[in-house]
């Protein structure tokens, strides 16, 4: 594929990671909505076995959708990359029922490393959570070149 389209690219990154993406797509039942370059968007309902003793979404499955989308924004260049470090702010509980949506932006790239900021919100637009991730790109691409 040539990058002569970086949209189309993008595009195609995500659909590659996300067909075979077992832990988003399968185990959390997370959809991949945008794939761009330097921005991903994903969302997933709060079902039961995403609730904690307290009866809300536990924060693990809030940072899962933050650092997924996160994989999608940073690797939608077609360089692989992975998370060097990352960091979350829970603001408000999700509930059963809500419609958590996840949207990644690129921040910064430089050499190969770039920082990500994630925000998760609910359907109502309220923020959920905000999420901060640093990149290190690795050798090799998700598409093959």
């Amino acid at each position: 594929m040539s990058t002569a389209d970086p949209k189309a690219l993008a595009r195609l990154v995500g659909e590659t990671m996300f067909a075979v993406d077992v832990a988003s797509k399968d185990t959390m039942g997370m959809e991949l909505l945008a794939c761009e370059p330097g921005r991903a968007v994903m969302r997933m309902v709060v079902k039961p076995l995403h609730l904690n003793g307290h009866q809300i979404c536990h924060g693990g499955f809030i940072f899962t959708l933050a650092d997924s989308t996160f994989a999608f924004a940073c690797n939608s260049y077609n360089k692989n990359a992975v998370a060097a470090g990352c960091s979350i702010e829970f603001l408000k509980p999700g509930k059963l029922g809500d419609v958590l949506t996840c949207e990644g932006i690129e921040q910064t790239l430089s050499g190969r490393h770039g920082i990500y900021d994630m925000q998760v919100t609910n359907q109502h637009g309220e923020v959920i959570a905000m999420f901060r991730g640093k990149s290190a790109q690795i050798p090799g691409t998700v598409v093959p070149e």
